[in-house]
């Protein structure tokens, strides 16, 4: 029936833009509520109207923390600030239980959001969960340390993302013979895990790669 067919196309065309419009004002929400208790915690200094005042604009959370994350990179980059950070590092890494929460979550954002880091820079398929069977993985690194001593030849360590949320998954570390690299970018890659394989970025790039 057409009718049906319409309906259909309509669907198609309008759920990813309401998923999207709902999950970004979820985030624009949280971050502003968050504003908003810190900025209540400061009373006397901040009188109720002003903290009513910006309880009604929209966004404004979002647009601080853009801010907050702007100055400190900025003041990051230079000399004075590299120190500063340094003696910022020093005083949480002589904490005791602090210092190991805090010196773990540094590595792995450091991996992440360096530019000179090779984590999830490179999409690739490898055999899981056993051989025969293929998945979507990314490369978070190399192995090193007694890691590294105790495997036989070149490895990677790679990430399995589950499907359809791939902020859950598996650490593997995997021979580089049995990894075969992608010609698709993360976003790309993502893309076709998140979908569960209905959305194929760049299909004849893959074929060619097992070839």
């Amino acid at each position: 029936m057409p009718i049906k067919k319409y309906l259909l196309a309509g669907l198609l065309v309008w759920t990813p833009l309401a998923i999207t419009v709902w999950v970004l004002t979820w985030l624009v929400g949280v971050m502003d509520g968050i504003f908003i208790d810190t900025l209540s915690k400061f009373r006397p200094l901040v009188s109720q109207d002003t903290v009513t005042s910006m309880r009604n604009m929209t966004g404004l959370g979002v647009i601080l923390v853009l801010l907050v994350l702007l100055v400190t990179g900025a003041l990051a980059s230079n000399v004075l600030g590299k120190w500063l950070v340094r003696q910022w590092d020093k005083l949480f890494t002589n904490i005791p239980i602090v210092k190991s929460i805090y010196a773990s979550v540094k590595k792995v954002s450091d991996t992440l959001f360096s530019s000179n880091g090779n984590a999830f820079r490179q999409a690739l398929l490898v055999q899981y969960p056993h051989a025969g069977m293929w998945t979507i993985a990314f490369q978070t690194g190399t192995p090193v340390g007694e890691v590294a001593s105790k495997l036989t030849g070149e490895h990677l360590s790679v990430y399995v993302p589950t499907t359809p949320n791939p902020t859950s998954g598996f650490f593997l570390l995997v021979p580089r013979s049995d990894v075969i690299e992608l010609d698709l970018s993360v976003d790309e890659a993502l893309t076709y895990v998140i979908s569960m394989g209905a959305v194929s970025p760049s299909a004849p790039a893959i074929n060619e790669k097992r070839k």
